[in-house]
């Protein structure tokens, strides 16, 4: 018996990278109680969509891991200038949600040739998972910004 399948086409050599985080809501719930804490990890719009819903930090957990994931996939983590708000988690008009890039990390993904990235995120009152999916459409291993 046949299965159906797809070949991806790309220009050239293409590689995925996968990131994957879990966070603990209650850490992440202690977290935000800090002064500012909410504004150094999430932008205006992921900070609104939290706490339009009635568990804020379990939103608010998922969102920062997926943060952590897709700069697991970039293979950076935090470094080198990238800020959490460079990464922004949006939801697309069926609740999916996607990822918006910013400043230093949409500059590197540019560099590198990221072709695109999905995001999954999953939480629970104690813990929020997310896993990035990356797809590069060429092989940069002498990347001049010093990230690999």
């Amino acid at each position: 018996m046949r299965t159906p399948h797809s070949t991806l086409q790309t220009a050239g050599p293409a590689r995925t990278t996968v990131g994957v985080d879990i966070v603990d809501v209650a850490r992440m719930d202690r977290l935000l109680q800090r002064e500012h804490a909410a504004e150094r990890l999430l932008t205006t719009a992921e900070i609104a969509y939290c706490r339009a819903r009635p568990a804020f930090a379990q939103h608010a957990a998922a969102r920062f891991a997926a943060k952590e994931a897709v700069l697991k996939a970039f293979g950076t983590g935090l470094s080198g200038g990238l800020c959490w708000t460079d990464v922004e988690v949006v939801n697309d008009p069926a609740g999916r949600p996607r990822v918006r890039l910013h400043g230093a990390v949409a500059a590197l993904a540019a560099r590198r040739g990221l072709a695109s990235i999905e995001i999954s995120l999953s939480h629970t009152a104690d813990l929020a998972i997310a896993q990035a999916v990356a797809l590069w459409s060429r092989h940069d291993r002498h990347d001049p910004g010093g990230h690999r």
